[in-house]
């Protein structure tokens, strides 16, 4: 990476983030502590990044010819998608024209958008476990795909998994979809179209294709944060944050703290997991695998066992935690990662995290209690400026450290539990206030 210039000046080193919610906000402050020009990108105004970055712009970034024209007006140095509905053949595009340089790169971005291109990757192409899965078009297609009478795909992925068909339970998702957007567990026949029609309306590009996989008995679930950065002799090398336990509800994180126990045998699995998948990732147009950031990488443990589950090139939700519990938090581990510089994932202390969410659907909501919230212990709270809340909408986390990562875990959701979103907002207004 060139040297970093100074903001707003013919020097400045530009950076464009393709999505700006809460997790593109705090890659956008970790940037402008580094000295990096912004520009906050996103579908709707007055998102959460778009209120701390040097230039907000809204597009619909699923859309090539907007995509393109925005890139080529703000020519950016670097290109960093925060989310997966994106026009991802044009950044395939620009990137092989030498426009822009994408992050980690733009074939990343294009496998990872949709759940089909990297469970593919992850277990036909690599060869790691998964859970059985199979693709399907239509509800008719589900209902094969679950029976094994036939089907579009075969079962793949545990090879313990029932060759025929996936059984019950299973869970369906859609192949493109977000926080566990139309996300739901099916254990019999009587829940078949519901959750067809479900995957429908949460899938982010409308009607299409759904992932149904087989379900695991699994003992726990963890995000590992891996990061491809630049060692001091030009290699890329690889880091990893400890390993992050969650709680998820209907596919959305609710709760997650670091670190979570593991046997030294699965940690070492999971980690050479996590390894196979971004090294492929990293790979450009010329195969070198030169990729940079971070990732978060899903996966199930069982004992000694692990599969993997998903893969996103950029800051997890569940990594949130790291706000309170690292050194250097996911946010800028990513933004010195991308940058070329040195980075550092130690553990600073355990701690958790707890979601807060909107609670009423409402524009300008107000939120009570953020001063009851700030008294338990060891806590801080982060509201996220969404312009617009819907009841199961994440508006804000609460973060908790302590020695004992059950006792964070507690005083994280007493915090969260102590913030009170509410419609009303006249006596913000009021002189007597």
């Amino acid at each position: 990476m060139k040297p970093i210039g100074t903001p707003l000046s013919p020097t400045a080193t530009r950076v464009m983030l393709l999505g700006s919610g809460e997790l593109g906000k705090e890659v956008l402050i970790a940037l402008q502590r580094l000295g990096v020009e912004t520009i906050a990108v996103d579908r709707y105004d007055n998102a959460p990044g778009q209120q701390v970055a040097h230039h907000a712009r809204t597009i619909t970034m699923s859309d090539p010819a907007q995509l393109k024209a925005l890139i080529e007006a703000e020519r950016p140095h670097l290109v960093v998608p925060e989310i997966e509905a994106i026009a991802t053949s044009m950044l395939q595009e620009l990137e092989a024209a030498g426009t822009v340089r994408v992050i980690p790169t733009a074939r990343a971005a294009r496998l990872t958008m949709d759940r089909e291109g990297i469970r593919r990757l992850a277990a036909e192409t690599l060869g790691l476990p998964t859970s059985p899965f199979k693709f399907c078009d239509s509800q008719a297609g589900l209902q094969t795909a679950i029976d094994g009478t036939s089907g579009n795909d075969n079962a793949k992925g545990n090879p313990k998994g029932n060759p025929k068909g996936i059984g019950y339970p299973c869970i369906v998702k859609p192949v493109m979809s977000s926080s566990g957007k139309g996300q739901s567990r099916i254990d019999g026949p009587a829940d078949v179209q519901k959750a067809w029609d479900y995957a429908m309306a949460g899938g982010r590009v409308g009607p299409g294709r759904v992932i149904v996989e087989g379900v695991i008995d699994f003992d726990y679930e963890i995000t590992l944060l891996t990061v491809r950065a630049v060692s001091a002799d030009g290699q890329v090398e690889t880091h990893f944050c400890e390993p992050i336990g969650h709680i998820q509800v209907s596919g959305d994180y609710v709760e997650s703290w670091q670190p979570h126990p593991m046997h030294p045998a699965a940690l070492q699995r999971a980690r050479e997991i996590s390894k196979a998948v971004t090294d492929n990732l990293g790979q450009g147009l010329d195969g070198q695998s030169t990729g940079l950031g971070l990732f978060g990488v899903e996966l199930f443990v069982k004992g000694e066992d692990v599969w993997f589950s998903e893969v996103s090139p950029r800051p997890h939700d569940t990594g949130m935690v790291t706000m309170c519990t690292q050194w250097q938090n996911e946010f800028e581990l990513h933004a010195r990662a991308i940058l070329g510089l040195p980075v550092n994932t130690a553990l600073k202390s355990p701690g958790a995290s707890a979601v807060i969410y909107g609670g009423v659907d409402a524009k300008g909501i107000v939120f009570d209690g953020v001063a009851d919230a700030l008294r338990v212990p060891n806590t801080d709270v982060r509201l996220f400026g969404k312009p617009e809340s819907f009841v199961k909408r994440r508006m804000g986390v609460a973060l908790a450290f302590d020695a004992d990562v059950q006792v964070a875990r507690r005083h994280a959701k007493l915090a969260a539990s102590r913030v009170k979103p509410r419609s009303s907002w006249s006596d913000v207004l009021s002189p007597s206030t």
